[in-house]
């Protein structure tokens, strides 16, 4: 009884612009040819012209490669995805190449959370706290200039305690601060891809009771539903 609902709402018309695309994935364990094996669950969530966040798409793939995020987001195009200014993401390979390929004209949001997580870890452990609370510092200036003078602050700084966190830092700078450039109002909204890694937390929850699927249908079934109630709930909101 699922999957004709499921069905019709992964592959519905895209209707109207959608100015902002967020894209992630999670992985479930799933029985295949004997053996458990884990696939990725790519998750696509828009925000339209009136402010609703919508569950876009989502598909299973084997992995997260460059192959298979190109796929995804030309089908989210295929069914209508138009009118997008910003995409936000982490910084994976596969993300990037197909963001590339398939919509080369929009600017892409680094996730700043990752960023920072990215950032952090190449640190000292001793070091971590206070670089930490100077990188929120950096993404709460509200323009560029001030930003740029904070990051400067920050390499200055810890140039010859963390040489490879300021490297990350520097190299992935710009791209984290694409929001810079929006509405102070919408600039929380695409900042993270926050939206849904909470939601992959929640049909991970809801799958533990599962543990391994025993097939790939089943996940897109069942994480289908969930992503279908999870879409209803998102449309009294704004």
């Amino acid at each position: 009884d699922l999957d004709k609902a499921v069905k019709e709402f992964r592959e519905r018309p895209l209707e109207g612009n959608y100015p902002f695309l967020i894209v992630d994935a999670t992985y479930f364990k799933v029985r295949e040819n004997h053996r458990v094996i884990s696939k990725a669950l790519m998750i696509a969530l828009g925000i339209n012209e009136n402010g609703k966040r919508e569950i876009l798409g989502f598909e299973l793939y084997d992995c997260e490669n460059k192959d298979n995020w190109y796929d995804f987001l030309m089908h989210l195009q295929a069914r209508g995805l138009k009118g997008l200014k910003v995409i936000t993401s982490d910084a994976h390979e596969g993300i990037l190449h197909g963001i590339r390929r398939v919509f080369p004209q929009v600017p892409w949001q680094r996730c700043q959370f990752h960023f920072i997580k990215n950032i952090v870890e190449k640190a000292p452990r001793k070091y971590q706290a206070g670089l930490r609370i100077e990188l929120g510092a950096m993404f709460h200036c509200t323009d560029i200039r001030d930003a740029r003078k904070k990051r400067d602050s920050i390499l200055q700084d810890y140039a010859d305690v963390a040489p490879a966190a300021m490297e990350c830092l520097d190299s992935g700078f710009e791209s984290a601060m694409t929001v810079l450039y929006l509405p102070e109002l919408v600039r929380r909204l695409v900042r993270t891809s926050n939206h849904i890694e909470r939601l992959n937390r929640e049909l991970k929850r809801r799958s533990n009771a599962i543990g391994v699927f025993p097939n790939g249908e089943s996940v897109i079934r069942l994480m289908g539903a969930l992503l279908l109630e999870h879409h209803e709930k998102l449309q009294g909101q704004r």
